[in-house]
């Protein structure tokens, strides 16, 4: 999967665009550019896509005791870079997550942080 694929099939979630926030800043230039993938409406991000030591990689959020449990059963899956350790976590794309597991993540991600609804009286 390229930069790319992953970040086109980010957008294919309902409001979702990209964002380049740090292009321009010395704080992740020897990492590459990242992108965001961000909802239209909240402007809260789900999944940060960039390279870091030739490699792909997606930061999502993650309920804190799934992340645990995934950490521990790939090894690609480590605490979030430059992110809350908690509640991130970054997948080395390639290595032995495989492609729908990292879809799942990335929905899972997306549905921690899309707007909460309203209820109405």
């Amino acid at each position: 999967m390229t930069k790319q694929e992953l970040i086109s099939f980010c957008l294919t979630f309902a409001g979702a665009y990209e964002d380049y926030p740090f292009v321009g800043q010395t704080a992740h230039s020897d990492d590459g550019e990242w992108t965001l993938i961000r909802h239209r409406t909240n402007k809260k991000s789900f999944a940060h896509v960039y390279e870091r030591n030739m490699k792909l990689c997606i930061n999502l959020k993650c309920e804190p005791i799934r992340a645990e449990l995934l950490r521990d059963a790939f090894n690609d899956i480590v605490p979030g870079w430059h992110m809350n350790k908690a509640h991130w976590n970054t997948i080395y794309i390639g290595g032995d997550v495989l492609f729908d597991e990292v879809c799942e993540l990335i929905q899972h991600s997306y549905d921690l942080t899309k707007p909460k609804r309203r209820l109405r009286h």
